[in-house]
């Protein structure tokens, strides 16, 4: 019985030696090793099952940076609290934070977020 190629999740390498394999050709039954020549049957690729998994951080969204952004002001981190109205409930005390978001020669952003309903805004200076 012939050696066949080593597979390498969806890859497949020349059991002779050890070149990745082209995939096969439509309709061709064979794929021919350009290193050694060794011939490896299209039905290798066959049946092969790919796994893949992405880290939650791999695709950013405003919508999980904003959910991230607010958990981390409610984990303990302490704000200072300012006199500002909230423009979602009127409540009339916030936490603040100041963020050098633009560039350097551009004004720091103030982030508020409301002491009562966690409305979150922000004001560039």
């Amino acid at each position: 019985m012939p050696a066949l190629a080593h597979k390498i999740g969806s890859l497949l390498f020349c059991p002779h030696c050890g070149t990745l394999l082209a995939l096969p050709k439509d309709g061709e039954p064979t794929v021919i090793c350009e290193q050694c020549s060794h011939e490896e049957p299209a039905s290798s690729y066959e049946n092969i099952e790919i796994i893949t998994r992405s880290h939650p951080d791999a695709f950013p969204s405003a919508l999980r940076q904003k959910r991230k952004t607010q958990t981390k002001i409610h984990e303990g981190k302490v704000l200072p609290k300012v006199s500002e109205k909230c423009p979602a409930c009127g409540h009339l005390e916030a936490y603040y934070e100041e963020k050098q978001m633009r560039s350097a020669d551009e004004g720091s952003t103030i982030l508020y977020t409301c002491v009562s309903c966690k409305h979150g805004w922000r004001i560039n200076n």
